[in-house]
């Protein structure tokens, strides 16, 4: 599981599990045969249809220097109907 970096929960992302796809932020040097085989071994699910979209990174001040931060890569994964992906964070109590 090294290319997936972490699940989004946005608003749009939260209102997508209803259609069982499922976003998360990706290496940006990942492709989607890799993403998919990854997911599909990892989560035992059948993924039939991936869209991806390359984020820019974001300015950030240093002191009088200008940087930014590196683009990443998003993927809305689509699986097959009765698959699901368990939540991956949970509440410590």
């Amino acid at each position: 599981m090294d290319g997936i970096k972490y699940a989004v929960f946005t608003e749009k992302s939260i209102r997508l599990l209803g259609n069982n796809q499922y976003t998360s932020n990706v290496e940006s040097g990942s492709t989607r045969t890799e993403i998919k085989h990854w997911v599909e071994l990892f989560f035992g699910v059948k993924v039939i249809a991936m869209n991806s979209h390359r984020l820019p990174g974001k300015g950030k001040r240093m002191g009088p220097i200008m940087g930014h931060t590196m683009h990443y890569r998003r993927m809305i994964i689509t699986l097959q109907p009765g698959y699901s992906i368990p939540p991956l964070i949970e509440k410590r109590t």
